[in-house]
């Protein structure tokens, strides 16, 4: 009995040590990609303020201000596609092991 139990165990242990590596994975990344774009954010806008101060006529500051607009948009959606497509991973990664061991169960242990 004994056997049975720590032969059940082992994959579930060995999923969920998995599933925590894919975690750490996935986290780190994701905590990568909202440092970097929070860094380019603020450089962007740095940048943006730079320009507006250089800017001759009312004209131009507006044009410059729609540009940084625009941009600083695209940017935003780019990375939260990307940052939600790591969280898709993320949940598919940590299921996938608890899946197999309801798998498992429903089977009858075996």
């Amino acid at each position: 009995m004994t056997d049975q139990l720590q032969k059940l165990g082992k994959p579930d242990l060995d999923g969920a040590m998995n599933a925590f590596a894919a975690w750490t994975r996935t986290a780190q990344a994701i905590a990568a990609e909202v440092t970097d774009y929070s860094r380019k954010s603020a450089e962007g806008f740095t940048a943006l303020w730079q320009n507006l101060l250089a800017a001759k006529t009312p004209e131009k500051a507006l044009e410059i201000q729609s540009q940084y607009l625009k941009s600083s948009h695209e940017e935003f959606v780019a990375r939260a596609t990307k940052i939600g497509g790591l969280y898709a991973d993320l949940a598919g990664e940590t299921y996938r092991p608890i899946q197999g061991a309801i798998a498992r169960v429903s089977a009858g242990g075996n």
